[in-house]
């Protein structure tokens, strides 16, 4: 359940837009709603194709040129030395595809996610001395590796730091740290990604006169990749590289991503920043997760037509092994659930299971996140240690509230919206209750789905959508506008795609609106011909037979005019109620059901023969306005008693009726009993 927020628009803002820079008026309301609305913002976003920020702005940047051409003239061995996530294999094979192309001695190292583990280690160091490396240039790492550097220094070995991580207070011992985070660095843009920061420095060995255009050209295919795989922000520079490494990656111009997009089946398609972000991201991601990074990088570098299409097709199937490993671990959480419910009613969920493959269970946390819309922490038990990862909403920082309990922990590292540490077995249930009276003290803002504005539907068609182009491309920091088509009601709902997905027809007033609603079948979804939705949608074109048509595609669907606020908050009290938190006798007495209510749940779940939709929708089916925490308080009272089965998991909820002998007192219930005893 999220609330929906449209955003603030300023609409002489908007008009005034629209009028000075000939833009579609909806394409100006956009651009006010995301804040771009002076002159030379509005000017970068919309025509922005060059960078133009001098990479000697970044701090010692000069330090960090002066050390590699005096490598490069010394004939020393330079090793890029990367990280095995998207972006890192694709700073890696920037920075090194770039010194072999200058004639340096390079070569490049990707330590192993599973032995041995994120960034710089002292046996890795080890290893590149003996084959004779005298300056190590980090990218995507390295700001946090000051023990590492120093080991590296002791055996006569130079570092060069190019990172964008969060930085400590102490800088390691390096010949340069160049990361835009640091606190004297002026940079007049801080939000590059490993790959963005690699590209700078290029831009800078190359120096004060480089053919910028040059390096786009050959180099931003590789840096919109990495940049769109870290989830920084499509502002600025970012938008640069991906704009132009979007144009160079349709072009076909690396053998390497040709095979992973034709692998991917998108061949003759239009690559837009989604098809990286979940197409050719994942694959890339996989082969770290399961130990093909170093291929990765030579995939991206490669001649070879028939190699590439080999290394490939072996990051798919390792992305068919992610995915299979990571259902494995949901179904082991949907079990752990169904037999303990009360996990998903604290603030921070946190799941543990024996064995759990380390490189998945971050994104398992997502999809825990996604669920639930609260932070989600996996946690995997091995005979050598505990990790975990974790990920959270807007508006709570995991990373605060994982420091909390950093005496439990034995490492940790993240920033706000993501967290990786380790833990020992006998500490886990003391992290459970302490992050959760961390966020009892700091509670996460309520969850929400954030709509660009609400349309009307007679303006829907294809020049709309088509206009729309001009804010591409999409991602994190310029999400694809998400627009409200309220008060519709559904007419009919026709399975596709061999019933996999939904075809809907949906009227308000005269106009008629088809949209589709992907990965749903009709037993599973929950709405019925007559039912008035709000519907949010994004707004594409289809091609088919020569001809545009608009695409209207569901993203998230309601009952029309929820009581949102009232909702949330109901919901909020129940789980508090739960948790053992404290609740007043006011508020007690707000859960309290009366017999009438009982009667009224308990008529319609037997004239149904029970339900197997979402509690949300058995609430707006329900006669009368019984509440969320009430409904919840019944349900658990009638499961307690044996007048009903709950079967509820991660992505369904079911409610069967039991076979009943005589009457059963209500009186007898523990949560009916407690509630009364805080009602007073």
């Amino acid at each position: 359940m999220k609330k929906w927020i449209t955003r603030k628009l300023n609409k002489e803002n908007a008009v005034a837009i629209s009028q000075r820079y000939d833009l579609p008026m909806l394409i100006a309301m956009l651009l006010d709603i995301r804040g771009i609305t002076d002159e030379a913002a509005i000017v970068d976003f919309l025509d922005n194709q060059t960078l133009t920020a001098s990479p000697f702005e970044i701090k010692d940047m000069d330090k960090a040129v002066a050390r590699i051409h005096a490598a490069i003239e010394g004939g020393e061995r330079i090793c890029v030395y990367g990280d095995f996530d998207a972006d890192g294999v694709t700073s890696t094979a920037l920075l090194y595809s770039y010194l072999s192309d200058i004639g340096a001695d390079a070569m490049y190292y990707i330590p192993s996610r599973e032995t041995e583990g994120y960034g710089m280690n002292r046996e890795a160091v080890a290893r590149l001395y003996e084959r004779g490396v005298k300056l190590i240039v980090t990218v995507d790492n390295g700001v946090a590796a000051a023990d590492e550097i120093a080991y590296a220094k002791s055996l006569g070995i130079d570092t060069v730091v190019t990172d964008h991580h969060a930085v400590p207070s102490e800088l390691p011992d390096a010949v340069a740290v160049i990361d835009l985070h640091r606190p004297d660095c002026d940079s007049s843009f801080s939000d590059l990604s490993g790959v963005g920061v690699a590209f700078k420095l290029v831009q800078a060995i190359e120096g004060e006169y480089a053919d910028v255009d040059g390096l786009l050209e050959n180099y931003s295919d590789l840096a919109a990749i990495g940049t769109v795989g870290d989830i920084v922000p499509l502002r600025g520079e970012n938008r640069v590289l991906v704009k132009n490494g979007l144009m160079h990656i349709n072009n076909g111009d690396r053998l390497g991503i040709a095979a992973l997009t034709e692998d991917a089946g998108l061949s003759g398609r239009r690559i837009t920043a989604g098809s990286l972000s979940f197409n050719l991201v994942p694959r890339i991601n996989a082969g770290g997760r399961l130990g093909l990074s170093q291929k990765s990088v030579t995939m991206l570098l490669t001649d070879d037509e028939a190699y590439a299409a080999d290394i490939a097709a072996d990051l798919s199937s390792d992305n068919i092994e992610r995915q299979r490993i990571e259902r494995e671990i949901l179904g082991d959480i949907d079990r752990l659930i169904r037999t303990n419910p009360s996990i998903v009613n604290n603030a921070v969920i946190v799941v543990c299971g024996e064995g759990w493959h380390k490189g998945v269970i971050g994104i398992v946390a997502s999809r825990i996140k996604e669920v639930y819309a609260k932070p989600a922490i996996v946690i995997t038990i091995d005979s050598d240690g505990c990790r975990a990862s974790g990920r959270s909403v807007q508006g709570f920082s995991l990373i605060e509230a994982v420091f909390s309990c950093s005496d439990l922990l034995t490492q940790c590292g993240g920033h706000p919206m993501a967290v990786g540490f380790g833990i020992r077995r006998e500490n886990i249930e003391a992290f459970i209750e302490r992050i959760n009276r961390y966020a009892a003290a700091h509670p996460a803002p309520a969850p929400s789905l954030e709509l660009d504005c609400k349309l009307n539907p007679a303006q829907l068609c294809v020049e709309l959508a088509r206009g729309l182009s001009l804010l591409e491309p999409y991602g994190a920091g310029n999400p694809t506008p998400l627009f409200g088509l309220y008060n519709m009601t559904l007419r009919d709902i026709r399975p596709i795609g061999n019933g996999k997905h939904l075809r809907l027809t949906l009227t308000r007033g005269e106009c008629t609106v088809h949209a589709m609603r992907f990965s749903v079948s009709a037993d599973e979804f929950e709405y019925l011909p007559g039912d008035t939705v709000d519907l949010a949608v994004t707004l594409d074109i289809n091609y088919y037979n020569n001809t545009e048509n608009l695409s209207v595609i569901i993203r998230d669907i309601r009952f029309s005019e929820p009581d949102e606020d009232g909702m949330l908050s109901s919901k909020a009290l129940f789980e508090a109620f739960c948790r053992g938190d404290d609740v007043t006798p006011e508020q007690a007495r707000s859960l309290l059901p009366d017999r009438g209510e009982f009667a009224a749940v308990y008529r319609f779940l037997k004239q149904n023969g029970g339900y197997r939709f979402s509690f949300d929708s058995l609430l707006y089916r329900l006669p009368g306005d019984i509440g969320y925490g009430k409904l919840r308080v019944i349900l658990e009272c009638m499961n307690e008693l044996g007048l009903i089965s709950i079967n509820e998991g991660m992505y369904d909820f079911e409610i069967g009726m039991c076979a009943v002998d005589g009457k059963v007192d209500l009186n007898t219930s523990v949560i009916m009993t407690k509630l009364r005893e805080v009602s007073g």
